[in-house]
């Protein structure tokens, strides 16, 4: 990427949001929203559900930001953004050229807004770093919430929820809780993003309570992701242990602590969760069936897609698109990249991994103003030092599993890009506290997205 410098105009203009913020009440309908979504209280609450209260929260900050566009207008020029726009008004135009347009407006449409509007919300609204330290608290404590819940259902009643057909039974993986609405996969994956936040955000806070909570969910959120059996999920947790070494301090220590939990988990295991962890790397397993089954799965999916190739089936419409073109059973994609062919078609796929791909370089841009800043004297707190390791893990850990999950639909990519957009913001804020002479230095390799420990204020 080539770099740019950041001018006394983006200055200006950083100070000017930093002055003026939303107002407080809307940032609090942006907390109810993201309790209401991730803590699944529809499905929790007695007639609650009856006034659509999601819909209405969406609308109601819609509206709101609508009210304050004198405000908020200027965020718009950030290219994630203007790009999802694009996205939204392709998606618009297209449906009555898709297959089956009438699926998209009764069944689909909505949760593909919801999930949309996370991206929006969060960085239009977090205009501040207690916002935005809020926001990502919120988002992991909900998250842990969702896995400990399963978790405690489990030892409590020895229901793990789920189950998967091999060899001849049914084995048992732990599910998310009944009123959630994911599997063990997307459980192994919450797990997985939680604990990529976790480690980055909690290991090294200044917070004597927060790394002592870190050691004790640790351990408890590895033990959940060996129940739910998910492999593309240990594949993630290989990517973010990749970072976490990459990071360490004691990089001997660290592995020997891993081999060593490694020996002892193993040990632990059930023959089923042993024989499918090692169906990753032997045929000569019960699960390795299933592995080539997936891949298979993946190759149709594509295939599947470019029976539309231009606009799609239409969003939301894959598990429609399996059985109407396929024969097969209802199901979900397991790719989202494939997804994006079956409902979208190459244009769609082509916007959206634009989106991704601007996320990557505003995360890169982000790890060279936090350098620049903290090299020319800015005042860094120690959460956005960890908040920007924590984002460039959780990028790879996106992009990894999306190769076995979808997610057109599903808010991680679209909330990912509004805490990094909020993040960027904050970073311009810092840079304009030490003047407008200072510019942005690309990252030339790796080790440099890594920046040396800030002098920082004591924070959480």
């Amino acid at each position: 990427m080539n770099s740019q410098p950041l001018s006394a105009i983006a200055y200006r203009r950083a100070s000017s949001v930093h002055e003026r913020v939303v107002p407080a009440a809307l940032f609090v309908l942006l907390c109810y929203f993201m309790i209401d979504y991730f803590g699944r209280l529809p499905a929790r609450l007695p007639v609650y559900p009856n006034f659509r209260p999601t819909l209405l929260l969406v609308a109601a900050i819609t509206l709101s930001l609508f009210s304050q566009a004198d405000k908020v207008k200027d965020r718009f020029s950030e290219p994630v953004l203007r790009i999802i726009v694009v996205l939204l008004l392709y998606v618009l135009l297209s449906l009555p050229l898709v297959e089956w347009p009438g699926s998209v407006i009764r069944e689909n449409i909505q949760d593909f807004v919801k999930a949309v509007v996370f991206l929006f919300f969060v960085a239009i609204i977090a205009d501040t770093d207690r916002r935005l330290k809020t926001v990502v608290y919120l988002f992991v404590g909900l998250q842990a919430f969702r896995i400990l819940e399963p978790l405690f259902l489990y030892f409590t009643t020895g229901v793990l929820g789920g189950s998967t057909y091999v060899g001849g039974e049914f084995a048992g993986r732990l599910n998310g809780a009944p009123a959630d609405v994911i599997n063990a996969n997307g459980l192994g994956f919450v797990i997985v993003t939680t604990l990529g936040f976790m480690h980055f955000l909690m290991l090294r806070s200044p917070s004597r309570l927060v790394r002592w909570t870190y050691y004790l969910l640790l351990p408890t959120f590895l033990y959940a992701l060996v129940l739910t059996g998910s492999r593309g999920a240990f594949i993630t947790f290989l990517v973010l242990l990749f970072f976490m070494f990459w990071d360490a301090k004691r990089k001997v220590l660290l592995a020997a602590v891993v081999l060593l939990g490694a020996v002892l988990a193993w040990g632990q295991m059930s023959d089923f969760h042993q024989d499918r962890y090692l169906s990753l790397i032997s045929e000569d397993t019960q699960n390795s069936g299933t592995v080539e089954g997936r891949f298979e799965g993946m190759k149709t999916e594509f295939l599947l897609g470019l029976q539309r190739p231009i606009v799609g089936h239409g969003v939301g419409t894959t598990s429609e698109a399996k059985v109407n073109k396929l024969g097969a059973r209802s199901q979900a994609a397991h790719n989202f990249y494939a997804e994006l062919l079956i409902e979208v078609g190459v244009i769609g796929f082509i916007i959206v991994m634009t989106y991704i791909v601007r996320l990557y370089r505003l995360v890169r841009r982000n790890l060279a103003r936090l350098r620049e800043a903290m090299e020319s004297g800015a005042e860094i707190d120690s959460f956005k030092y960890r908040l920007n390791k924590a984002l460039l893990a959780v990028f790879w850990i996106y992009a990894v599993y999306s190769i076995n999950y979808y997610g057109l639909s599903q808010e991680y990519w679209y909330l990912y890009g509004g805490i990094c957009v909020a993040f960027a913001r904050s970073l311009a804020r810092d840079f304009s506290q030490v003047g407008d002479g200072l510019q942005v230095r690309d990252t030339q390799d790796f080790r440099s997205r890594w920046p040396a420990a800030p002098r920082a204020r004591n924070d959480l």
